[in-house]
């Protein structure tokens, strides 16, 4: 017969008392705040993703929820946690993470299609039952997904715009970003802010339904618009905003006072006057969109970056959908002089890369380097080049 495993970096919740490795997360304290609250709101079930309010790849340590509720750092993820049940949802690139990281209040479920979130809902959570999320961190598809996966069970999909798990963590929670925006020097865009609202204005003009705004959500959308940069993301060079454009009009909903003094003279030079932003506070978005689509306004967006949240707001009618914004499909097509930035960018990585080649043909013989000091290293190199800001994502450093 085969052996049974002696690993023990992995959790083994069937021995008495179960086994926890050291990398495992104690999550009893905290699953007990958020039942409480879910009890306080009427919720049977809890539904937490890996994503922010932008349908942002990655996400800052603030809105890493599903990390802090579980335990689970992987990067893709969904937990449904009842009364009396926790399960996390992820795919097979992080299975062997989720049993180091996982303590044994959780299940863990090796699939990600809402088809099986929905079938363990069902099973978990009487009828009559209500389930919860955060709509303004759920796209416009995952939430028809659960719905259709809930519909005529006699269980209630319930938006609750207070998020369940940001109480729980309370003042634990990182707080937000005050690092400064700062504005991209013209060297490296090709276009002023203006001319890009001007080309965004031009296609609502020309398109069959004559949108009268458009809703940016996605947080590289806003950046390439204004040409603005921030940090608020690791390696990603945005910060948290949303912009309502119209054809008169201008806001940018962003906290004002992180904005450099260059970027916020930018932003106000064409005021007053159609090309004038008008800087409103990064929470009122939803209060402001409410207001304008009271008019007779149709509100172009991209419902690929989209939240429900979001798009719930704005009446059917008014609504023109595609699959992504004009400004994301503008910014996928580069000017001249950004493909010849883009072409300069490779020149200079080449030259960090084949100087990294070298360092490793005379120091691997001597054994001196493992994949971490070797990823230490390349980071080094290419930091050393001009105009570096830093890697696009953190090292994966591999050798064999």
């Amino acid at each position: 017969p085969q052996a049974l495993s002696t690993r023990n970096d992995i959790r083994n919740c069937s021995s008495d008392p179960p086994y926890l490795p050291p990398t495992a997360i104690n999550t009893t304290a905290r699953l007990t705040v958020l039942r409480g609250i879910m009890r306080t709101h009427g919720v049977h079930a809890y539904i937490v993703p890996s994503t922010d309010a932008h349908m942002s790849e990655y996400i800052s340590e603030r809105d890493a929820r599903l990390g802090w509720l579980t335990g689970f750092t992987g990067s893709a993820g969904t937990a449904v946690v009842t009364q009396d049940k926790a399960a996390l949802w992820t795919d097979s690139r992080y299975w062997t993470q989720a049993e180091r990281e996982l303590d044994c209040n959780w299940e863990l479920q090796k699939t990600t299609s809402i088809e099986s979130i929905g079938m363990w809902i069902l099973k978990a959570v009487p009828a009559e039952g209500n389930v919860s999320l955060d709509p303004f961190l759920f796209s416009i598809d995952t939430w028809n997904s659960y719905s259709r996966a809930l519909h005529g069970s006699g269980r209630t999909l319930l938006p609750l715009e207070t998020n369940l798990v940001d109480q729980a963590w309370g003042h634990q929670r990182p707080l937000p970003s005050s690092n400064e925006i700062y504005s991209l020097p013209a060297e490296f865009t090709g276009s002023s802010w203006e001319e890009k609202v001007a080309g965004i204005r031009q296609r609502m003009e020309q398109h069959v339904r004559r949108p009268t705004a458009v809703l940016l959500s996605g947080l590289e959308e806003t950046a390439w618009l204004f040409n603005l940069r921030g940090d608020d993301i690791p390696y990603n060079p945005v910060f948290y905003s949303y912009t309502l454009l119209t054809n008169t009009t201008i806001r940018l909903f962003v906290e004002e006072s992180r904005l450099s003094e260059a970027a916020r003279k930018s932003l106000l030079s064409g005021c007053p006057g159609p090309l004038c932003v008008e800087l409103q506070e990064y929470g009122q978005v939803s209060t402001h969109l409410r207001h304008y689509t009271q008019g007779n306004v149709t509100v172009w967006l991209g419902t690929e970056y989209t939240t429900y949240g979001l798009y719930s707001i704005i009446p059917q009618e008014k609504l023109l959908e595609e699959k992504y914004s004009p400004v994301m499909i503008a910014k996928a097509v580069k000017n001249a002089h950004e493909q010849e930035m883009l072409r300069a960018a490779h020149v200079r990585d080449a030259v960090a890369v084949i100087q990294y080649l070298l360092w490793l043909e005379k120091t691997v013989p001597q054994g001196q380097v493992d994949e971490f000091s070797g990823a230490q290293h390349i980071d080094a190199l290419r930091r050393a080049q001009e105009h570096s800001r830093g890697p696009s994502f953190e090292s994966i450093s591999a050798s064999g």
